[in-house]
């Protein structure tokens, strides 16, 4: 681990300014650049937290606030740790707000944080990494199936992902999937669709189901958080990431 700079900014998008947090090693050196999806509570203390983690191992990490077009994050209020008797009120907030990011307003700002990864001087040549959590998974392999030529890899934790038929086609790069066994939002049935679409395109993945671990084990400042699940996700999108970017 190498210390680490971060800070907010904004990033120009074809619909407007998405307000970003940017981690990256603290050496002024370009390193290669990874795009984190946020879940969808939003950009936050713990995301932050998780992007400066990652810059630690060598990357420029920046992550976007995805629902910009609502405003500036936060878009609710968030206590401190989001509990189960807090979440409902939370989701009824936020559920409009992210229907209203279609795949192709999402992918439309995915070339706008890809072209401000590609021009900054703290990234390296090359392909970008992508991760994302929860909404933020679909996301990741949104991106890489929209930009193929420009992600190097791809991850997706604790994420339904309930169309992939669409997607798989357009993918050329590796993937990994960290599926919940507790999720409701991406049953066993699913992951077998998900699997079968990959293997049917000729898809590079690997698909793991984490025992014990719920939707959101990665987001320490929730209850669904499960410190062994986390740590596992960290040693698979680590593995991924060097050995692919």
């Amino acid at each position: 681990m190498t210390s680490v700079h971060g800070a907010a900014l904004d990033i120009p998008t074809p619909d407007g300014i998405a307000d970003s947090y940017l981690a990256h090693p603290d050496d002024g050196e370009p390193h290669p650049g990874v795009l984190l999806y946020m879940d969808a509570y939003g950009l936050r203390p713990s995301l932050e937290e998780m992007a400066r983690h990652l810059a630690g191992h060598g990357y420029t990490v920046l992550v976007p606030n995805v629902l910009y077009r609502s405003g500036r994050a936060p878009l609710v209020e968030l206590p401190d740790h989001i509990g189960p008797s807090q979440r409902p009120e939370i989701f009824e907030q936020l559920l409009p707000i992210m229907r209203a990011l279609t795949p192709d307003l999402a992918m439309r700002d995915a070339g706008g944080y890809l072209d401000w990864l590609a021009a900054s001087p703290l990234v390296t040549d090359g392909p970008v990494g992508t991760t994302g959590y929860c909404m933020g998974g679909v996301l990741a392999i949104r991106t890489a199936a929209a930009y193929p030529d420009r992600i190097g890899a791809a991850a997706s934790f604790h994420s339904g992902l309930d169309d992939p038929q669409e997607l798989v086609d357009r993918i050329t790069a590796p993937l990994y999937f960290g599926h919940a066994d507790q999720d409701h939002s991406m049953p066993p049935a699913q992951i077998t669709i998900l699997e079968q679409a990959l293997d049917a395109a000729g898809v590079r993945y690997r698909s793991e189901l984490y025992e014990g671990a719920h939707h959101g084990y990665t987001q320490t400042d929730t209850a669904a958080y499960n410190a062994e699940a986390d740590a596992r996700h960290w040693r698979n999108l680590l593995e991924l990431f060097g050995q692919n970017l």
